[in-house]
């Protein structure tokens, strides 16, 4: 594997930072994950754990206090209960740090400071140390100590101003609309790949030179970021792009159509295929209308030319529709729900879902990483882990005899 011998100590919970953990164990890592423990009757460990439905269910059907999405993103990984707000529990997480590679948290600015647990202090511990901070809006900046919710960073990081049903659409619709977020967490989740990317750097350099370096990877950055062509464009224009449905801003047709039977989505991409396409549709004239030859031209003549396509679309089914532009190369298809995702021909043959034993549901089938890599293939060594199901384990590791260890649990320190 890939990282196999890097350790990994995990500070984070939710989302961002639990992703970029995961693909880091995918690839072999060996990641600790700290969590607080429960007291006093509250549920400890990460969020997660308890935002459900839907739970796990044991192998007899009954549901388990195990959400799905804490499984969805904590495989991999070992979990031990620490409660760093004890002078004790603190110190113990700066044990572990002397002996690993990587540290990743997510917590408000400033809060591990308290703790002893900051960049500076864990990387004087260990100068070899990639420490790697996940937040709303960064170590800097006059937001920095504002929390920090995917929700809120596609709003003021520009997602949801182009996302959502045009002003024409609007208009159109008696219900209304207007902007809308995704429909999953994508500024956490980008923000949890690109801390990959920078830890994996951060790796690179260490290797290369001995010295770790703190990381500051902030939602709001990596929305900005992820705008790609819409942030260029604006940047290159001046003219903020709008809401476009779900049409493209620079390609046409490049969007949903309404066929016999539901619909489908039609990717044109060049003016080659727009060609193939009105051959196939029996309009072939249009591909030799001067307005609609190139792909500006069909941009600039969107509202005549969409009109068009719409009523021809509309002649046949999906079926056929998807198989004779498909023939075509054509680049076309269906709206699938998540039961026909999973049922797909191509992401079963690409192995996108994997089952795990585990010790509550018996086995637990989870979507499998991307990844796919020639010699260090990705492996599915742990299932995610029952809270503080590795306390013990990990804590022998790094010396602590059973007496030790019965004591750091008396005092609350685990």
């Amino acid at each position: 594997m890939a990282l196999e011998g890097v350790r990994v100590v995990d500070l984070s919970r939710v989302l961002a930072g639990p992703w970029c953990t995961q693909t880091l164990a995918d690839l072999g890592a060996d990641v600790i994950k700290v969590e607080r423990p429960a007291r006093d009757g509250a549920a400890g460990g990460d969020d997660t754990r308890g935002w459900g439905p839907p739970f796990l269910c044991d192998p007899a059907g009954e549901e388990t206090a195990e959400a799905a999405y804490y499984v969805g993103t904590n495989r991999n990984k070992r979990s031990m209960t620490i409660d760093i707000a004890t002078d004790e529990g603190a110190e113990l997480v700066r044990t572990l740090v002397e002996r690993a590679d990587v540290f990743v948290e997510n917590f408000k600015v400033g809060d591990l400071a308290r703790r002893g647990l900051d960049a500076g202090t864990l990387l004087a511990r260990n100068p070899r140390l990639v420490y790697c901070s996940i937040t709303g809006f960064g170590q800097t900046g006059p937001y920095r100590e504002r929390p920090g919710y995917d929700y809120a960073v596609q709003a003021m990081g520009g997602l949801m101003s182009v996302t959502g049903p045009s002003r024409a659409e609007i208009a159109d619709d008696a219900s209304g609309g207007g902007p809308q977020k995704v429909g999953v967490a994508v500024a956490d989740l980008f923000t949890g790949m690109y801390a990959v990317t920078a830890i994996l750097a951060a790796l690179r350099h260490r290797d290369r030179t001995g010295q770790g370096q703190a990381i500051d990877m902030a939602l709001l950055d990596a929305q900005v970021a992820m705008l790609a062509n819409l942030g260029a464009g604006y940047l290159a224009s001046g003219v903020a792009p709008q809401r476009a449905g779900n049409a493209h801003q620079s390609i046409v047709p490049y969007q949903v159509f309404e066929v016999a039977d539901g619909h489908l989505i039609l990717a044109v991409g060049n003016d080659a295929q727009f060609a193939r396409f009105c051959a196939v549709a029996g309009c072939a004239e249009l591909a030799t209308d001067e307005r609609f030859a190139r792909n500006a031209g069909r941009v600039r003549h969107r509202a005549t030319l969409v009109p068009l396509l719409a009523a021809r679309l509309k002649l046949r089914p999906r079926a056929t529709w998807l198989v004779e532009l498909e023939a075509a190369k054509v680049p076309c298809g269906p709206i699938n729900d998540l039961a026909e995702v999973f049922a797909d021909p191509q992401v079963r043959q690409r192995a996108m879902t994997v089952e795990m034993p585990h010790p509550l549901a018996g086995t637990v089938r989870v979507v499998a990483s991307p990844i796919k890599l020639a010699a260090t293939p990705v492996r599915y060594r742990l299932a995610p882990p029952l809270l503080g199901a590795d306390t013990d384990a990990v804590l022998a590791e790094f010396g602590f005899d059973a007496a030790a260890i019965t004591g750091l649990r008396a005092r609350g320190a685990i």
